[in-house]
């Protein structure tokens, strides 16, 4: 049932070394691909890595202009820190071993929602497939230097694109996260 994936879904950010495999990986871009898009116009690209060493890499160039000043009183989690966490972490992707990135079509209005909700899609697929996941934000300021640049032509994507999100993938190193019970008052119904 859909909402049992839902509900085991959780932010996974420790995992082991263990690569996903590409069938896996081809099912979690897929599902990525038929995410509800703005118009049906299907803008967004989505970029698949399963090289730990070039992931790791991406990783690191991720929090590379990352602010901890604007986070101040900020907490995710004890159990799975994150950056806002911990400043010691220095891969934004927590050393998953694999990672898609999801690129939008520069100056369309809904190119980050329709990111994000290829970015959904992609994390429920890996939940049911047993694969761990995270969304990851701080796209377009991963690929500023040179590097990133170089790394965008070498993967073809167009200028007139950039990166908006990442969903890193991997195994859980650990336990499953507990959910977190929901916050009161958060949904209504009007009659």
């Amino acid at each position: 049932m859909l909402m049992d994936i839902i509900r085991a879904r959780h932010s996974i950010r420790k995992y082991t070394d263990r690569q996903i495999s590409r069938g896996d990986m081809e099912l979690i871009l897929e599902a990525g691909n038929y995410a509800p898009n703005a118009g049906g116009g299907q803008r967004s690209m989505i970029v698949g890595v399963l090289n730990k060493e070039l992931t790791a890499k991406i990783g690191i160039m991720n929090l590379a202009k990352f602010n901890r000043q604007n986070l101040i009183g900020s907490y995710v989690s004890k159990e799975q820190p994150s950056v806002i966490d911990d400043a010691d972490i220095k891969n934004g992707f927590y050393n998953a071993p694999a990672v898609a990135a999801i690129f939008g079509q520069n100056n369309f209005m809904f190119r980050e929602a329709d990111a994000f909700c290829c970015a959904e899609n992609m994390v429920l697929q890996a939940t049911e497939l047993g694969i761990s996941s995270c969304i990851i934000s701080r796209g377009a300021e991963t690929f500023e230097s040179e590097e990133g640049k170089s790394i965008l032509k070498e993967w073809e994507i167009p200028e007139n694109y950039s990166a908006i999100c990442f969903v890193i993938l991997g195994y859980i190193d650990g336990e499953q996260p507990q959910t977190k019970p929901r916050k009161p008052n958060r949904t209504k119904i009007i009659e």
